[in-house]
């Protein structure tokens, strides 16, 4: 069966599916960062960034650091220093094509999450990337985000997943491995999986920075 066949094709089809918001939901949006969001973002640490090609193309990255490793720069604008990563440059990528991005932040053991979306750029400015030291050192680049909507997302998907209790963590041996898990991705039959592990442990020391 193709499921793309067979799919919804109209906004009108899609919300006849479901009630509507209610009016607390559907307000709860603002186009600024209020008092509450600069708390919110002092003490984040961790965060995933939403980014699509001009061909529609969707990816969703992760970003972490230091609390408060994402600066305020004022109530419409942010900067997420680039720390040295696998140097694909999705995001950086995508962003450059359609100039967009979309922040989903979480604080470790808080259901409730902060999304926000805006016009996004990448700069070299040297003053910006003077300040942003969060990571260790000034970044060669940075994700500027032009705030047009923030509002809180609800707990629900925590609340079912159990995210945040232990309890329902696998266990390791449950786990693909993550080295066997590289190695066959990278499909290089020259590629062992000492290399894989030895890879992912320089990953995380020698250039972590």
């Amino acid at each position: 069966m193709d499921y793309f066949d067979t799919a919804l094709r109209s906004d009108a089809e899609l919300e006849g599916l479901y009630e509507p918001p209610s009016q607390i939901v559907a307000n709860k949006t603002i186009d600024r960062l209020d008092a509450h969001c600069r708390q919110y973002l002092s003490l984040c640490r961790f965060a995933l960034v939403a980014s699509a090609d001009a061909q529609g193309r969707a990816d969703v990255t992760p970003r972490g650091g230091p609390a408060g490793f994402i600066s305020v720069l004022d109530d419409r604008l942010l900067a997420i220093p680039d720390a040295t990563g696998n140097r694909r440059l999705d995001t950086f990528g995508n962003v450059l094509q359609t100039g967009r991005a979309g922040l989903l932040l979480l604080l470790p053991g808080r259901g409730q999450t902060l999304r926000i979306n805006g016009r996004a750029c990448v700069s070299t400015d040297p003053d910006l990337l003077a300040g942003l030291t969060a990571v260790g050192k000034p970044p060669r680049a940075a994700l500027v985000l032009a705030v047009e909507e923030v509002f809180t997302h609800c707990p629900k998907a925590f609340v079912r997943s159990g995210l945040w209790n232990p309890a329902t963590w696998p266990a390791k041996d449950e786990q693909p491995a993550p080295a066997a898990m590289l190695r066959d991705h990278v499909g290089d039959p020259d590629f062992t999986l000492a290399e894989a592990e030895q890879a992912m442990v320089d990953a995380v020391t020698i250039r972590l920075a």
